[in-house]
């Protein structure tokens, strides 16, 4: 099969998937339409329309575009089958009805920001991070019924530096998963839609570098039993001082920068007022008092944890920009008598 056999439909939504597009578009794949979520109202009145970054680069290249309210509507379908597409591309989109992955002749793969089958969801690159992991990944999978089950086609490695927030590997999987994407689309190519697959079960994270030629060797010392990766809400972000140091370490650069971990903060007189911590360094200071105690030189500021004391670097009081513990502490002259709960 050539190149120019392929008629790709691809469906993104956030920068995220913006990478892997622009691969596609500079490595001359025919990608016939783009499918991606409505525009979003934002402002204070909801009344400006923002189009997502995929419509965005997908515009910029003269790129069909569609953006189904829902992906069963019958207009949609005949739409989409118009474009004769015979392969579709997802990555960082919703979950799709059997009537749409099912529709091209050589199927729909996705691209997901973990090593399957460890954290299938929404948000595996926080949930990777929050959890201490030390490897990620990205793979490549058929879609089938449910979510993030379908049988995969390729697994590339990405290590996670222990000082590393959820951006860095962000942008180290957005860049990884471009590369994945091209490497399956040439396995796709040389065996005429036919690129050997391996199904996911519950040992797969022992088995599939046997089974597959390009999954590396270091996944065979991936966590068990399988972890998840659900949607993050406000209430997730909520820190648990009570969780050991090395936890909310993890647990604080998971969610940073966006959505940022917080806890409150009460003061003497019982107010209460929302802080996000974004960046912390783990001490080897036993823990003062109880969790959530604030301990400081007046040049550092610790929080205690269930075991020893963690250094807050960077945080942001509600209604405050973000700051250095610094300039925290010079605002605060009196900290010692908070309390973080």
């Amino acid at each position: 099969m050539q190149k120019s056999d392929l008629r790709i439909v691809f469906m993104g939504t956030p920068e995220f998937a913006v990478e892997t597009l622009k691969a596609l578009v500079d490595n001359d794949y025919q990608v016939v339409a783009v499918v991606t979520q409505p525009d979003k109202p934002v402002g204070r009145h909801g009344t400006v329309l923002q189009p997502s970054a995929v419509k965005v680069f997908a515009q910029e290249h003269g790129l069909p575009v569609l953006q189904p309210e829902k992906m069963k509507d019958p207009v949609f379908i005949e739409q989409l089958c118009s474009f004769e597409a015979n392969l579709q591309v997802v990555v960082a989109f919703r979950m799709l009805p059997e009537v749409v992955w099912a529709m091209p002749r050589y199927g729909t793969f996705n691209v997901h920001a973990a090593l399957l089958p460890q954290y299938r969801g929404a948000a595996p690159i926080n949930w990777a991070v929050i959890n201490g992991e030390t490897m990620t990944g990205v793979t490549t999978f058929f879609l089938d019924h449910d979510i993030d089950t379908g049988r995969i086609i390729m697994q590339l490695p990405f290590p996670i530096p222990d000082d590393a927030d959820v951006a860095f590997v962000y942008d180290g999987l957005m860049h990884l998963g471009a590369d994945i994407c091209l490497q399956t689309l040439e396995r796709i190519l040389t065996t005429d839609g036919h690129p050997e697959t391996v199904e996911q079960n519950d040992s797969s994270l022992f088995t599939l570098h046997s089974s597959l030629s390009s999954f590396p060797s270091p996944l065979s010392s991936l966590p068990s039993p399988l972890k998840t990766a659900p949607k993050i809400f406000k209430e997730t972000c909520e820190i648990n001082w009570k969780m050991t140091a090395k936890q909310v370490y993890d647990f604080i650069r998971g969610l940073s920068p966006y959505p940022g971990a917080w806890t409150t903060l009460k003061s003497p007189d019982g107010t209460e007022s929302v802080l996000k911590v974004f960046h912390t360094t783990k001490t080897d200071k036993p823990a003062t008092g109880t969790p959530g105690q604030i301990v400081t030189d007046r040049k550092h500021l610790y929080i205690s944890c269930a075991d020893d004391l963690l250094q807050i670097d960077e945080l942001q009081l509600a209604g405050k920009k973000r700051m250095a513990a610094q300039a925290f502490l010079n605002g605060m002259k009196t900290i010692e008598n908070y309390l973080v709960i």
